[in-house]
């Protein structure tokens, strides 16, 4: 029996750092908890971390620790937490982490928590470089048109990195760089560990710079690298709400890009918005204005819109959902949903069911080619294979402390402007008849009726409401009617 080898580029480590504050996203929600495409921006980057296999998954957190830790409790189990009291800068984060760890031999990936835009595959192959060269520490950079605001990588003749320099601090001939440094670096964690304790705070903001390593590997003789991602894009962070809506778009239409690829019909991908943990199959048809999140799951063949919104909801093969928000609901193969219809949690239907023009159903099981037309609640119901529920039906399900269920069987008729008040049950092909107010069971094959016998009164509208149009109407009607007799 062989043994499985190890990844041979898999970090020792990834770290994480997501300590800061965020000011420019103005929001009481810390920077890396804001959600794009059904992911926090931190769980995106722990997502990609995890496609590397490391041995050890670090997150460095700081401000608004307690909503983060518990954060990462939910969702990262796998990732272990280190506070940074103080945000002392990337170096002081970077020691931290390694006071409350010790030193971790082999790579050290260190990246940050406000990257969804960056890929695990970037990641490798700065990995593999690292690996290849024989660095002791290489940084992932990127060419960008427009270089203004960030650090420019300067090489030596030897390709070598030969220092980073700010911009404020850079010449005029450096400011035409147009390598930057991302800020993501893969080190040698023996190396690591020695130079980051050396770090200075000699700096305008009194910090710990992670940049400050690579020049006292460099001065000690120590080769530091510089791989230039494919796509700028990837390594650009989110600091404010523009970006945040920039990460949003970019990640959303990759999303949708391998959908299309592995055989999905997106009709107009710029009103189409996907969560990364939805799952479609082939010749599932999406149209425009749609919105899948959570886990939803669409099946072959069916379609999904236009202008619907579906989250946690499980879609069968062939359906079809029109015009619909459904949460947390199961639509059965062949079944149809809407126009304008609403599937609240709960909510089961079955193979060639119906669910049509504005109808609600909460923890409701409708049965196999069961249909709920229009201008219907049902709520705790549980509705029979091939039964038909009039227009206008309420299940009236709660009575303001209670609710109760009630149960229509298979094949029974609900007229339309039925009051099903549960707990009550309408037996295997019984009716209701229109307008009935239904208390009591009705047993199998009966028909339940429940209504006042109709009273005409004559000749009421003259007297109490004359002088209307009405009675101007009816006068003349009843003239009419006299003259003909």
């Amino acid at each position: 029996m062989s043994v499985p080898r190890p990844n041979p580029v898999s970090p020792a480590a990834v770290v994480v750092l997501a300590a800061g504050e965020g000011t420019r996203m103005k929001s009481q929600t810390p920077k890396v908890l804001h959600e794009v495409c059904g992911r926090t921006l931190v769980d995106h980057m722990l997502a990609a971390a995890r496609e590397l296999e490391p041995e050890r998954l670090i997150v460095v957190i700081g401000h608004a620790r307690e909503r983060v830790g518990d954060h990462l409790k939910n969702t990262s189990p796998d990732a272990r937490a280190v506070v940074q009291r103080e945000q002392k800068g990337t170096g002081h984060a970077v020691r931290t982490v390694l006071e409350e760890t010790g030193t971790i031999a082999g790579t050290v990936l260190v990246t940050y928590g406000d990257t969804p835009l960056l890929r695990a595959e970037t990641l490798r192959e700065l990995l593999v470089r690292h690996a290849e060269e024989g660095n002791a520490v290489t940084v992932l950079s990127a060419e960008v048109p427009r270089p203004t605001g960030y650090g420019r990588i300067v090489r030596d003749a030897n390709n070598s990195v030969l220092e980073i320099v700010e911009e404020k601090d850079a010449s005029d001939e450096q400011r035409a760089i147009r390598e930057i440094n991302s800020g993501v670096y893969a080190f040698d964690g023996l190396l690591l560990a020695d130079a980051v304790k050396r770090v200075s705070t000699d700096n305008a903001q009194g910090e710990e710079y992670l940049t400050d390593v690579l020049s006292i590997l460099r001065e000690e003789g120590h080769r530091v690298g510089a791989w230039i991602a494919g796509d700028y894009v990837e390594v650009e962070g989110v600091n404010d709400r523009v970006q945040l809506a920039f990460a949003r778009r970019v990640l959303n239409q990759r999303i949708l890009d391998a959908h299309m690829r592995a055989g999905v019909t997106v009709v107009d991908p710029a009103s189409v918005w996907v969560d990364v943990q939805v799952e479609l199959e082939p010749d599932v048809v999406l149209h425009p204005n749609t919105q899948l999140h959570g886990r939803t799951i669409i099946e072959s063949g069916a379609e999904v819109g236009p202008a619907s919104t579906l989250t946690d909801t499980r879609v069968g093969a062939g359906a079809v959902v029109r015009n619909a928000v459904c949460d947390s609901a199961v639509v059965g193969p062949e079944a149809s949903v809407g126009p304008y219809a609403y599937l609240r949690p709960g909510t089961v239907l079955g193979v060639k069911s119906k669910v049509g023009t504005f109808v609600e159903t909460k923890n409701a099981k409708v049965g196999d080619r069961a249909k709920v037309p229009h201008l219907t609640y049902a709520g705790d119901a549980t509705i029979g294979a091939d039964a038909n529920i009039g227009a206008s039906t309420v299940f009236v399900n709660y009575d303001g402390v209670n609710k109760s269920h009630t149960t229509v069987g298979e094949a029974a008729f609900v007229g339309c402007d039925t009051m099903l008040v549960a707990p009550v049950n309408v037996g295997d092909g019984a009716y209701t008849a229109a307008g009935s107010t239904i208390t009591d069971d009705v047993p199998p094959g009966a028909i339940g009726v429940a209504r006042a016998r109709q009273r005409n009164i004559e000749k009421w509208v003259l007297r109490r409401r004359a002088g209307t149009k009405s009675a101007t109407a009816a006068h003349r009607a009843l003239a009419d009617e006299q003259e003909r007799e």
